[in-house]
């Protein structure tokens, strides 16, 4: 199971950080990734993480101002958002997954950006 939160209200250039906690597994075998949706938008991955070597990846998107990080022995996944912008405005999930469907996912935690 995979739980997100974190997100909120926020104006242009806050920032956010977005945790996901997991229960019944650890994240090491998976590559953990962040995903968004935007109203009337299809997925769209932001970051992921190969937990097993620490090597993490971005969108172009988000490149410069967000940084996906884990701890507790791979239990907590982390999303620190920075600089955010309207555009980032969007529900966003962890999943134990790096293609779509993006699945196992958890329910979500929603962020606006306010401009």
């Amino acid at each position: 199971q995979l739980v997100e939160s974190g997100g909120g209200l926020v104006y242009t250039g806050d920032s956010l950080r977005l945790s996901c906690a997991t229960s019944g597994f650890v994240f090491e075998p998976y590559v953990m990734t962040w995903v968004r949706q935007a109203p009337g938008k299809d997925l769209e991955w932001v970051a992921k993480i190969f937990p097993s070597s620490g090597t993490t990846a971005y969108a172009d998107s988000v490149k410069g101002r967000f940084i996906i990080s884990e701890e507790n022995r791979g239990t907590t996944l982390y999303l620190q958002m920075n600089n955010l912008q309207p555009d980032d405005t969007a529900v966003y999930y962890c999943a134990a997954a790096s293609v779509k469907p993006f699945r196992p996912r958890g329910q979500g935690t929603q962020v606006t950006v306010f401009s």
